[in-house]
């Protein structure tokens, strides 16, 4: 973990929402104007050329990709925008491959999904935004691009096998287990990317919790199913959302003790993060481990 996300975690916990995001804007405005001694320091970069650098660097054989990002993070080193961004990524991955990005909501003013949708229980999938960075909400938007339902784990995806990926998202309340596109892609063969973000976001770990059924070795408690109703353009379903909640504290920065670097892969681009590793493999990593008692989170 870097100072920057070292400290903007802390501050995250700690500080009210409106608070943070205030210095969170601190931070971007002092970024913006040391931009020239930046890309002094450490050169600039197209979209094409970022996407030469993931082919010299990530697999060949995979079929879906997983994208998390931030478009803030690659800048001002990043000299495009972030809808070129996306028809690269498209490109990438061609007519074969399927693109998929994380087009979670987490509710309003830090309140958490929960709550926020205890309030107004209608979840209308076309018309609320993903709150996973500007790049998956022009993602989400694209032409051709499906939405899987669900009013908190949502994914967009596009291509051969985004139909399969998205379906019946809404049959799985805790939005993260079986049956849900996370365990779609530990079963067809994805690679998961971060793209200025670090391994910090990747919400696939989340996939092996419910996994285990009473063997889940940490402590959690069950969240009442919540009734709610998604609209989309094919009209309104039902559905409850619940789950499980964890009592100890998230420590993704133990993967690194059960993944090494070669399956987890870290590094910088112009001095953003990239991270890249296999969905099946962080699956079946933190199962093994969680067999032997190991898991993401200290008490």
């Amino acid at each position: 973990m870097s100072i920057v996300e070292h400290f903007s975690s802390i501050l995250l916990r700690l500080l009210p929402h409106e608070q943070f995001l205030k210095f969170r804007s601190i931070y971007i405005k002092l970024k913006v104007k040391s931009s020239p001694l930046l890309q002094l320091i450490y050169g600039t970069f197209t979209a094409d050329e970022l996407i030469t650098e993931l082919e010299s660097r990530l697999d060949k054989d995979w079929t879906i990709l997983m994208v998390h990002s931030s478009v803030n993070n690659l800048l001002p080193m990043y000299q495009g925008n972030a809808l070129e961004l996306v028809k690269a990524l498209i490109a990438f991955c061609g007519p074969h491959r399927t693109l998929v990005m994380p087009a979670f909501n987490f509710g309003e003013n830090g309140e958490g999904a929960h709550e926020t949708l205890k309030k107004n229980p209608r979840f209308d999938l076309r018309r609320t935004p993903s709150q996973m960075g500007l790049l998956t909400e022009l993602f989400r938007r694209s032409k051709g691009v499906v939405q899987s339902r669900h009013p908190v784990y949502r994914v967009a995806a596009f291509g051969p096998e985004a139909e399969a990926l998205v379906s019946d998202h809404n049959l799985a309340p805790n939005g993260m287990g079986q049956g849900t596109p996370f365990d779609y892609m530990a079963l067809h063969n994805a690679q998961i990317l971060g793209i200025g973000k670090s391994f910090q976001v990747m919400t696939q770990v989340h996939h092996v919790e419910s996994l285990l059924g009473d063997d889940w070795p940490a402590p959690q408690t069950s969240t009442p199913n919540l009734p709610i109703t998604l609209v989309d353009a094919r009209g309104e379903i039902d559905m409850e959302i619940g789950g499980a909640h964890q009592q100890w504290n998230f420590n993704i920065w133990k993967l690194r003790e059960i993944m090494p670097s070669e399956s987890l892969k870290e590094w910088r681009f112009h001095n953003c993060p990239i991270f890249a590793a296999r969905a099946q493999e962080v699956t079946d990593r933190l199962f093994e481990a969680g067999q032997r008692g190991f898991t993401l989170y200290d008490p």
